[in-house]
């Protein structure tokens, strides 16, 4: 069966490229990958893929699947660009890696059975829809979530950083400047909540931090700002860490909003991600058929200060998010208009065709051989007892 898979990506390779050069050629910002998301489910449908579309009442969600049968396993594609940007961070070729996995596949699960999940998922860059999906069950019933991201090297599943974003609202009297008050204002507020939490920063360790920008801070010198708005990112290793830090900034605002008499807020404005958590015996099997696929120099785990998405999915379920170098050019730098143009290059898509393949026959793996899935279960539940 391994040999059916390459045969069939053979087939595909035109299709498949043309996925990688569609979604390059029509960057979309998210949550408006129209014309993506739809090429993407049109190709699905083809292979007699059932499709949803407009999936948990987001347009260019879609929840596709093949087979009707455990094991399920699950490819994820992303397709939305760096507004204005393009395609910097590769989105493009997670979905043709994936769906070039999932289409290859198809012969396999007709003769052994299980099902095979592919999930589109909108808006990667701005408060991503996995983690909504997450939050909504979607991955409840789902297996194992496989999927890899396109980077400057080849590297194994690692870990990320959890996140909590915040948004710090003040509001206080209208007023002009140049009249004499003894009053603070909503940005007097502000300024010192900024000023309080780069400081407080400096001792955090080394995994945590804190950024922020300000988004309202008044309109003219001449008035004195009734408003103000920032939003901060805190990110560490461990989302209880961090939820500690978010508990002191709770109380900072409070603290401030009654030192200064203004009043003051703090909510949510997109919804916090989980530290991802590799599951290493999935990890083990996709290197394993990385190198069998002739990607045979892969670095250890990749350990991003970034946060990731699929890192709330992997508290619900096994999940990978390996690395796959598509540049010749060294110093191609990631996320530059540079490693843009090159997700597009012939050698990019040779890794494409390789890293689908190690993602099929990993699948395949975990659908023939059940001890080898219980395995990889058993690993994940010890790691979420640990929480």
């Amino acid at each position: 069966m391994k040999q059916e898979i390459i045969t069939s990506l053979s087939l595909l390779d035109k299709e498949i490229f043309n996925i990688s050069k569609y979604i390059y050629d029509n960057p979309e910002k998210s949550f408006h990958e129209y014309k993506c998301s739809n090429y993407l489910i049109n190709i699905l449908k083809k292979y007699n893929f059932n499709v949803i579309e407009n999936f948990i009442n987001m347009p260019t969600a879609f929840y596709a699947q093949y087979g009707n049968s455990h094991p399920k396993i699950c490819f994820v594609c992303e397709y939305d660009s760096a507004d204005g940007l393009g395609h910097i961070t590769g989105h493009n070729l997670i979905s043709s890696i994936s769906i070039g996995a999932a289409l290859s596949l198809i012969k396999a699960i007709d003769k052994i059975g299980g099902s095979i999940i592919v999930i589109g998922c909108p808006g990667e860059s701005i408060g991503s829809s996995k983690v909504t999906m997450a939050k909504q069950g979607v991955f409840k019933d789902i297996d194992v979530v496989l999927m890899a991201h396109p980077d400057t090297i080849t590297a194994e599943s690692g870990s990320s950083s959890a996140l909590i974003p915040l948004e710090i609202k003040y509001t206080s009297e209208n007023g002009v400047s140049f009249r004499p008050i003894s009053s603070y204002s909503a940005l007097d507020a502000g300024l010192l909540t900024f000023n309080t939490i780069n400081a407080l920063s400096k001792g955090f360790d080394s995994t945590t931090s804190i950024n922020g920008i300000i988004v309202n801070g008044g309109t003219s010198p001449s008035l004195l700002p009734s408003s103000w708005t920032g939003r901060f990112y805190i990110r560490g290793a461990h989302m209880g860490y961090i939820e500690q830090i978010e508990k002191k900034v709770r109380e900072l605002v409070k603290f401030i909003s009654s030192f200064l008499e203004v009043y003051g807020e703090v909510s949510l404005y997109e919804l916090p991600y989980e530290e991802l958590i590799t599951n290493s015996t999935l990890s083990r099997i996709f290197s394993h058929n990385l190198k069998e696929s002739g990607l045979i120099q892969i670095a250890p785990p990749k350990h991003t200060l970034s946060s990731l998405s699929l890192g709330s999915v992997s508290h619900i379920v096994p999940s990978i998010h390996p690395y796959i170098s598509i540049i010749e050019d060294d110093s191609i730098k990631y996320s530059s208009a540079e490693f843009a143009m090159a997700t597009i290059s012939q050698f990019a898509h040779e890794k494409v065709l390789k890293t689908a393949q190690a993602l099929a026959v990993t699948a395949l793996d975990l659908i023939n051989k059940e001890t080898l899935l219980n395995e990889v279960k058993l690993e994940f539940n010890k790691n979420i007892k640990k929480e």
